[in-house]
């Protein structure tokens, strides 16, 4: 039975990585949350986006749904296709409306397209992890350009720990 009191949101970011790179997008001005500070492509996962899809199982699951999401979140917010999608991390943290949210953070290699931003941002930057400092990013998102810095570099992370 569905218990409203065990229910979260799910959102899947997307940090895309072009020529050792991370993109990185402005919020708008206008946006509720987090107007005008730097994050990476991402959004919430609604239930149609894997519902109306034949299911992948006998059973009646579906395979894929955090790496559809980040595909059609990148493509709808900066116009690129990714390719290797791969899992970075997680985390968890409540609302300000006090809604429980889970994170999956996944990252990608840009496969092709041209920018093209949505209208919840207005610019956009490729930068290094040492030039991320310089920018007004979301909460964790420096974290998780320095946690997949590292996982490029070839060290192995299993997971997320603060650095000293």
């Amino acid at each position: 039975m569905f218990d409203p009191k065990k229910a979260h949101y799910i959102v899947a970011t997307c940090i895309v990585v072009k020529d050792g790179k991370f993109l990185i997008a402005k919020r708008s001005e206008e946006e509720e949350r987090w107007s005008g500070r730097w994050t990476v492509p991402g959004g919430k996962l609604e239930k149609d986006e894997y519902m109306k899809r034949p299911h992948d199982t006998k059973e009646g699951q579906w395979y894929n749904v955090f790496e559809d999401l980040v595909r059609r979140e990148v493509k709808e917010e900066v116009g690129l296709d990714i390719k290797n999608i791969k899992y970075l991390t997680s985390l968890a943290f409540k609302r300000e409306d006090g809604v429980p949210t889970i994170i999956v953070s996944l990252y990608a290699d840009n496969d092709e397209g041209a920018i093209t931003l949505s209208d919840e941002l207005t610019d956009y930057r490729w930068i290094t992890i040492e030039e991320a400092e310089n920018y007004d990013l979301i909460d964790g998102i420096y974290e998780e350009l320095e946690m997949l810095d590292r996982v490029l570099k070839g060290e192995e992370i299993r997971e997320w720990k603060k650095l000293d």
